[in-house]
């Protein structure tokens, strides 16, 4: 069975700015795409090593207004249903992206590359809105690799952003998603909290400075911290899992979230761009 996936962000742009980033070809290669080309309201085209299944592009367009984008793509042999939704408040852009045929548990087993649009999406709008802040993009997923590595700079101390990344109150802040953390070998990494959540296990842990998390079988995460002029480079790299099925979905949503932690440390009045999600209906 799957699900209808709705994903719905406040981006710091008019709405008309940001449907010029949604519809412009240059824009679009600058923070989604490595390749694109439309002419409206003819051809919605997207493809390239950051797209899934980027060989070519697989996209057929079905509507287009000032409002609302929608577009066919076939994903893993399945036409599926893209839109983007734009709804003016204040100056800036709740943006509301619907994706049919998205499947968690393909997510999690990896069995169709559909199980990465949650997380390739996320990923996406991030680097929107980072487009729009005029910020630096995060590293987009290349699905033609398995070296699933990055960086990224952050505008605060190395302590700071240490402590962010290991005190669970504030992971579970700018992640969006409780977080219980033992900051210890052995330790615990508990995605949804100690109680109800799937907890991976630290494995290498160097105070201050890098920490590791076992995840089973999508492998290890590890990141490392070091000065940088003031500001803290983060390093990031996805290590030990199965080469010839590299955990897309997994890397996508974990750089996703790194977005806001660079967010959570530069804004004195940080809010998160993601806002509620409406309830899934049946696809």
């Amino acid at each position: 069975m799957s699900d209808l996936l709705t994903v719905r962000a406040r981006l710091a742009a008019p709405a008309e700015t940001v449907r010029r980033a949604l519809t412009d070809p240059a824009e679009l290669r600058a923070w989604l795409a490595e390749h694109a080309e439309v002419e409206l309201p003819r051809r919605y085209e997207f493809w390239g090593r950051y797209t899934p299944e980027g060989d070519a592009p697989h996209q057929r367009l079905l509507h287009a207004d000032e409002r609302t984008l929608r577009f066919a793509w076939t994903l893993d042999g399945v036409e599926t249903t893209s839109e983007f939704e734009l709804t003016p408040e204040d100056g800036s852009t709740v943006l509301t992206l619907r994706q049919s045929h998205f499947s968690f548990a393909e997510a999690m087993s990896g069995s169709s590359i559909r199980g990465v649009l949650q997380t390739f999406w996320a990923l996406s709008i991030a680097n929107l809105n980072a487009h729009l802040e005029g910020r630096p993009l995060l590293p987009r997923t290349d699905f033609t690799s398995a070296d699933l590595r990055g960086e990224l700079l952050i505008d605060a101390p190395v302590d700071k952003v240490w402590t962010s990344l290991t005190d669970s109150e504030q992971a579970s802040a700018w992640f969006g998603f409780p977080i219980g953390i033992e900051p210890w070998v052995g330790g615990r990494y508990a995605m949804g909290g100690f109680d109800a959540g799937y907890a991976a296990k630290v494995v290498d842990l160097t105070p201050g400075r890098a920490l590791s998390v076992d995840w089973g079988p999508t492998g290890v995460s590890t990141w490392e911290l070091a000065e940088s002029d003031g500001r803290t480079k983060l390093t990031f790299v996805q290590s030990g899992f199965d080469e010839s099925n590299p955990p897309y979905a997994a890397w996508s949503g974990s750089v996703a979230g790194l977005a806001e932690l660079r967010r959570f440390h530069e804004l004195a009045d940080w809010q998160p761009i993601w806002l509620a999600e409406e309830m899934p209906s049946n696809a």
